[in-house]
């Protein structure tokens, strides 16, 4: 259900200047140098939370190297920052469900710059859970279509103990249990298969469109300033935007 809508918010990103790029290898490296110091160590064999932060980075196409020297450098001693993962619910414009994920080392300033932003798109900041209940918690793995058969990679991602697979219009999307998303990633990346995203993410339950392009519009400017926000690591939501024309 989610796979066009997320191909969609894909297509988008990608399309981003090579600053916009590197701002999210920056924010990966921010999420890998913590999984190192609080997920138990350097050892992603040992650490689920970074080896599922690793499966991340390489579908972002974060080369090996920085991936590496990351890790390296979050092992060592001398810690200069302390970041902390806070999570922020809410309400964008038409009611939308909106789930902020942030690593922030200073709560005060993120949390005020969320809040702005909500108010600023026509919609309201919430208190925790008053969205969460919409998503489910899922390892979500996308392949590109092309060149490849359907029924070979739903027996591949099922053999590896995918939950669910879904086929769409450009790609094809695996769904595991969040416990089970390392082994598959792991398996269907020795099978030879490349990601275009590969995560443990909220998944919705169920999507809303917005009818108005008012709404539409804002909705957008919403998730592009959450997103360019620093202290941001994700935004889920429920607006299925798969009809909608990119606009800026």
């Amino acid at each position: 259900m989610s796979g066009h809508s997320k191909w969609n918010n894909i297509k988008r990103k990608k399309e981003k200047t090579d600053g916009a790029k590197a701002k999210v290898f920056t924010k990966i490296g921010r999420e890998l140098a913590v999984a190192v110091k609080q997920g138990g160590g350097p050892d992603p064999n040992a650490n689920s939370r970074l080896r599922d932060c690793i499966a991340k980075a390489k579908a972002a196409n974060v080369p090996n190297d920085n991936i590496e020297r990351i890790i390296k450098k979050a092992a060592g001693e001398g810690d200069e920052n302390k970041y902390e993962t806070i999570q922020y619910e809410g309400y964008g414009p038409s009611g939308i469900a909106v789930i902020v994920e942030t690593l922030t080392d200073n709560r005060n300033r993120t949390a005020g710059d969320i809040r702005h932003y909500f108010d600023k798109f026509g919609g309201n900041l919430g208190q925790n859970g008053c969205v969460s209940f919409l998503f489910e918690r899922k390892g979500v793995i996308l392949i590109e279509k092309e060149g490849l058969s359907e029924d070979k990679v739903m027996e591949d991602g099922l053999e590896a103990g995918a939950s669910d697979f879904q086929s769409d219009d450009d790609v094809f999307e695996i769904d595991t249990e969040p416990d089970d998303f390392s082994g598959v990633l792991n398996d269907l990346e020795k099978k030879g298969y490349e990601f275009v995203s590969a995560e443990v993410e909220m998944v919705p339950s169920t999507t809303v469109k917005l009818e108005e392009s008012d709404a539409a519009l804002k909705m957008q400017r919403l998730l592009d300033t959450l997103e360019d926000n620093d202290d941001v690591q994700n935004v889920w939501h429920n607006w299925d935007n798969s009809d909608q024309d990119e606009e800026n």
